[in-house]
Formats: structure tokens, sequence, C-alpha cells
């Protein structure tokens, strides 16, 4: 069963380390600039620290009302979003300045226009500040999807890239055959569907398990191919993890282990795919030999790979990778892949 990757939301940005640190430190920088504003008759340092006390309440409240509302914001479009949370930082402005009133007393000490004027002054300034934000903030989101938007259509290239060359080993393979196992290339033309369905589908997210299955029926068209040139060797876990996965990550990768490993070598050789699990990731390793340096063809490994690699990342928020490595006369590709929200 397969699992579109999940929305990008642009409440998700706000709960980030460096988010957190930005915002202290703007209110650090916007009570400064009151303090050295003219007409403050009191100790400006004073009038700093207290400031400063308001302005991080008030963010830090904000934060906390839309981090305890993200559930029933998660539908509303980015423009609404950024209203909703002009509106409680408008609320929580004025809560802060009347819960400061009662603390201070009426008559605000610090501020020659009064409590009135202080909570004026810092409405003005929520709205002033919320308004630019909003600008910026259309922009930086517009800018975004745009890129996202440029990532699929890359990963939708690479994708291209891929599908020719197999397709047209595949039909080679199915022509040879068809008058000598005519079964064999109906199991073969299956094979392709099933493939083929899921590369048409476009950048999405499977079962693990699902893919490795995609990756097995790729396995045996190549089978009919090179018959006892190719060996594989499955080393999977008896319960795989319940894992999503960018759809057609595994297979391109067995692809370019047949095709600069497997097909370059006369005697042919072993693939092995193995499943290890974490409780933090999942790791699948594709290991094909390696030819020697005077064997015909081109060395690559670098197609797959960066479709694999675009895949993962993209559909994984940057938290998978896809790494390889010479191991001796090896070549492996690694692909790690968190465990949960994938």
């Amino acid at each position: 069963m397969s699992h579109t990757a999940p929305a990008l939301q642009p409440l998700d940005a706000l709960w980030q380390p460096p988010v957190l640190i930005s915002v202290l430190l703007a209110g650090e920088c916007l009570a400064s600039v009151l303090a050295l504003a003219p007409g403050i008759s009191a100790n400006r340092w004073v009038y700093f620290g207290l400031a400063s006390l308001l302005i991080q309440w008030i963010s830090l409240l904000t934060l906390l009302a839309l981090y305890l509302l993200r559930g029933r914001l998660a539908t509303r479009p980015p423009l609404q979003l950024a209203w909703i949370a002009t509106g409680l930082l408008l609320v929580n402005t004025w809560l802060v300045s009347g819960a400061a009133r009662l603390g201070l007393g009426p008559d605000w000490p610090l501020d020659e226009d009064g409590w009135w004027g202080l909570t004026l002054r810092f409405t003005g300034i929520v709205l002033a500040v919320t308004l630019l934000g909003l600008a910026a903030f259309q922009n930086h989101w517009r800018t975004r999807q745009m890129a996202i938007r440029a990532k699929q259509a890359e990963l939708e290239a690479l994708q291209a890239r891929i599908r020719p060359h197999f397709l047209f080993n595949t039909l080679n393979t199915g022509a040879a055959l068809v008058h000598q196992r005519p079964e064999a290339v109906e199991h073969l033309l299956l094979d392709l569907s099933d493939l083929f369905r899921a590369a048409l589908a476009g950048p999405q997210q499977i079962a693990l398990e699902d893919e490795l299955g995609l990756a097995r029926r790729y396995l045996e068209i190549e089978a009919l191919r090179f018959r006892d040139r190719l060996r594989v060797v499955w080393k999977l876990p008896k319960a795989l993890p319940d894992v999503t996965v960018p759809a057609l990550t595994i297979q391109p990768l067995v692809e370019n282990a047949i095709r600069h490993g497997i097909e370059r070598l006369p005697k042919g050789g072993e693939i092995e795919i193995a499943v290890t699990t974490s409780p933090e990731r999942v790791i699948v390793r594709i290991t094909n030999p390696l030819p020697g340096i005077d064997a015909p063809g081109n060395p690559g490994h670098r197609v797959g790979l960066n479709a694999a690699q675009e895949r993962v990342e993209a559909l994984t928020g940057g938290r998978g990778s896809v790494t390889t490595q010479r191991e001796g006369g090896l070549y492996v590709a690694t692909i790690r892949l968190p465990v949960g929200g994938t």
C-alpha cells in the first residue's frame, strides 16, 4: 500500500532551535531600541530589563499557543496561519501588559505616558513588525514551494533517465525468449508492469516490504537475461520493519549493481541485499563485485545513486542518506532511512 509524502507545514519551522534562538535575540534587540528611545524618564537599564521581560513573555506565549493549536491549524492555508499568529500575538501583548499593570500598579513608573501609552506602543510595534513579517513570509513561502517543485521535477528527470535503459533490455530479453519459454515471458511482462506502475506513479512513499518486492521483480527479470551469471542473496530480518521508503529507491541501485558489476564480469557474480534495523534507523545494503580496470564498459554507479539520493533526501526531509564505498573487491551502496515519520 502506498503512502503519500507528508505535506510540508509552515508551522513546523517554528519549533526548530535556530528559530527559537532568533526570536529571543530579536526580542532583546527590540527591548534595546525601546530603552534607547527618547521620552524615557526612568533608568534606561531598568526599563530595558522590564521591556525585555515583557517582550519575551509575549513571544514565548505566542509560540506556545501556536504549538498547542498545531493540530487544528495544520489544514489552514499559509496566509491564514500568518493572520492567526498575528491575532495571537496581539492578544498576548494585551494580556501580558495587563498582567504587568496588575503586578506593578496602575501608575506605570517607567513611561511618561503611563500603562496605556506603553500598551499602545507595544501594539503599534506588533502591527508594524507583523505586517512586514507577513510580506517576508509570503516571499519566503513562495520561494520554498518553487524550490520543492523544482526538486520534484529533478526527481522525475532522474527517473526518466533510468527507465529507457531497463525497458530496452527487458524487451530484448522477452523477444529472445518468446518462442523458447513463453511462460517466462508472461511472468516477465507482469513484473515489468508492476515496476512501471510504481515508476509512473511519481515520487511517493511505499512500505519497505513493497519496495523490496519491486527490487525482487526487477531481479527476476534480469535473471532471465543473465541466467547462471546472476546470483542473488537476500539477508532480511524475519519481520521487516513497518516503515515507508521513497518508491524506487532500492531498484535503481540494484540496476547499477548489475549494469556496472555483473554485466561487466564474464562469469557474473553475486548481489547481496541486506536489511538491518536499529531503534533509530533502517539500513539497506546492496553489494556487488567490481570488475577489473580493464573490463569492458563504462564505469558508473552515478545515475541510480543520484536518483536514490535525491529521493531519500527530498522525501525524508534530509534525515535519510545514500552513500557508497568500496570494500576490497566489492562495491557497497547503503541506504539509511529514519524510523518513524519518513
